[in-house]
């Protein structure tokens, strides 16, 4: 499954139009953005698909989901927040169902400590399903979660002030498999779209319940990430 993740910039950067010629050239399965606004509500007009946006109250911008393949209704996470005063938006995460793989679409907090706790509860309400966490990070150094693997590209995709590179656009998996993992070319955003060709990992099978682990791979417990992000 060939996965694009994209934090459009706003107002200011890519324009429906830009991401419709995107999906013209890549053909993806499916499509991640983040700092989605309402003009890009447009897409699937220009191209077609299936496209699912989550708005963040008090801003102009929000996580958008688009496919050529149908999906059930995406389910919005909430996700811990700053207790002090003006730090917003709240953030949530658009957790999105792609047959047997759960993607969630993520965009976190600036602070180092506080992202960190907004992975640690995407990663508790996966409940060990095969999925990936694929989105703007917003962080700084490794990201260390017990049960998931960091298989995002290794380039740098934002460069602070057109200055300073980071790796803020990353992707972690967890009972999944990555062919390839690449960052594009800049385009009228200040963040490279990254692309990923991931499929569920070999040891993973369907039962009657459906889709579940074998007893060699077991997932994360959740009073282990408690005790790592508090």
């Amino acid at each position: 499954m060939k996965i694009i993740s994209w934090n459009l910039l706003r107002l200011t950067g890519a324009a429906v139009e830009d991401v419709g010629a995107l999906l013209g050239r890549e053909k993806p399965d499916v499509l991640l953005m983040q700092e989605a606004t309402q003009h890009i509500e447009a897409l699937p007009s220009l191209v077609g698909g299936h496209f699912h946006r989550l708005s963040w109250l008090g801003r102009v911008h929000g996580l958008a989901v688009w496919s050529p393949h149908r999906f059930a209704q995406p389910r919005a996470l909430s996700l811990p927040a700053s207790r002090l005063p003006g730090r917003l938006p709240r953030r949530r995460a658009q957790l999105v169902q792609m047959g047997d793989i759960t993607f969630a679409n993520v965009h976190l907090s600036h602070g180092q400590l506080l992202n960190r706790r907004q992975l640690a509860r995407i990663a508790a309400a996966l409940r060990g399903k095969p999925s990936a966490i694929i989105g703007d990070y917003n962080m700084v150094g490794p990201v260390l979660l017990p049960g998931f693997a960091d298989v995002g590209p290794r380039e740098s995709t934002h460069f602070a002030s057109n200055v300073v590179p980071f790796r803020l656009d990353r992707c972690l998996v967890h009972g999944l498999a990555c062919r390839t993992a690449d960052a594009l070319a800049f385009g009228p955003s200040d963040h490279r779209p990254i692309r990923l060709e991931l499929n569920i990992a070999e040891g993973w099978g369907l039962g009657t319940g459906g889709l579940r682990a074998r007893p060699e791979h077991h997932p994360p417990r959740r009073d282990r990430l408690r005790r790592l992000y508090r």
